[in-house]
């Protein structure tokens, strides 16, 4: 039974927490978060003890953590929980700054703890899928991976203010997921975006619609789209294009009923909210990581999954700024 410490019981920390306690080989061993009242919610719900930080950190007999505190606690709390001897699993990023997560897993390698970054994602069954797939060969050689990320609506401008922007926060998955489905490494990427949602976004410095391409040194190309706004629910979808064929995930939609009248045809939207959208790859993901742990398998997502994407954002937003686009270092 791998015991484990909640970090942080906000919106995405009460959707880890129940998933361990669910768990039939983990166990919510403390809750911490800076506002009491989130983690004694989430304790009465799952029936785990709240502790101070320190005090998960702490106590010898809490094998891991999961971090989903702020992010700029992320990269100071691994380093702690490694350096206590757990293994950690923490939701993206390690940290807004490239030279900060580079500095946070050299920390991590010398203690030779585990470290899996939530990129929820690649857990999805419809993208494991078709990752799955396309490593069977069955469209052949990757030529275009289409990436597609709308929200349904533009977050607060006060978490617009500290996310690191677009790029950093909201088109990071897409750069993790390009990275998943490529055989080999962006080295080039170019960057435009617009506010046309929210002119409070622009007014805090952001953007809320972007397109961004990525090149590979074999000439493989990815094609990412993104939204702050999408009337029709959250879209997420995927297309690999290949020598033979293309591969596609859709988006999931509240039900399967499809109606058709003289009007025409009709079905129900896609679903509007992430965590609806993804509660199978949070599942699966803590599935990974449990198992992982238990029987000694690498974790991946990796730390350098998350300072790979963290780069490719870096560099998307320095081609929006510049108007050019960004090379970098193949491998």
């Amino acid at each position: 039974m791998l015991r484990i410490g909640l970090l942080g019981a906000g919106r995405i920390g009460q959707i880890h927490g129940r998933n361990i306690a669910a768990h039939p080989a983990a166990e919510l061993a403390g809750i911490a978060d800076a506002l009491p009242t989130a983690a004694e919610a989430l304790a009465a719900e799952t029936g785990a003890p709240v502790l101070a930080m320190e005090a998960v950190l702490e106590d010898r007999g809490i094998d891991a953590v999961v971090i989903a505190a702020p992010t700029d606690l992320h990269a100071d709390l691994i380093e702690a929980a490694v350096h206590a001897g757990k293994a950690v699993f923490c939701e993206k990023p390690v940290d807004l700054d490239a030279g900060r997560i580079r500095e946070c897993l050299e920390v991590v390698a010398a203690t030779g703890r585990p470290l899996m970054v939530g990129f929820n994602r690649r857990f999805d069954p419809s993208f494991a899928a078709l990752k799955a797939r396309l490593e069977a060969g069955e469209v052949g050689a990757v030529e275009i991976v289409t990436i597609l990320s709308r929200d349904p609506a533009p977050p607060p401008v006060p978490y617009i203010e500290r996310s690191g922007g677009l790029f950093r926060d909201m088109m990071i998955h897409d750069f993790d997921m390009a990275r998943f489905l490529l055989d080999e490494e962006p080295v080039e990427v170019f960057a435009t975006a617009s506010c046309l949602v929210d002119p409070a976004i622009g007014a805090a410095g952001d953007v809320d619609t972007a397109a961004v391409t990525l090149k590979t040194a074999g000439g493989r190309i990815v094609q990412i789209s993104n939204s702050r706004r999408a009337t029709y629910g959250y879209d997420q979808r995927i297309e690999v294009h290949g020598q033979k064929g293309l591969l596609r995930a859709g988006n999931r939609h509240a039900t399967t009923v499809e109606a058709a009248t003289a009007e025409g045809y009709r079905r129900d939207p896609a679903l509007d909210f992430f965590l609806e959208r993804y509660r199978e790859a949070y599942q699966a993901e803590l599935d990974a990581f449990v198992d992982g742990i238990g029987n000694g398998r690498p974790l991946t997502p990796s730390g350098e999954d998350g300072l790979r994407a963290q780069v490719l954002a870096d560099a998307a937003s320095e081609s929006w700024e510049t108007g050019a686009p960004v090379r970098l270092q193949a491998g």
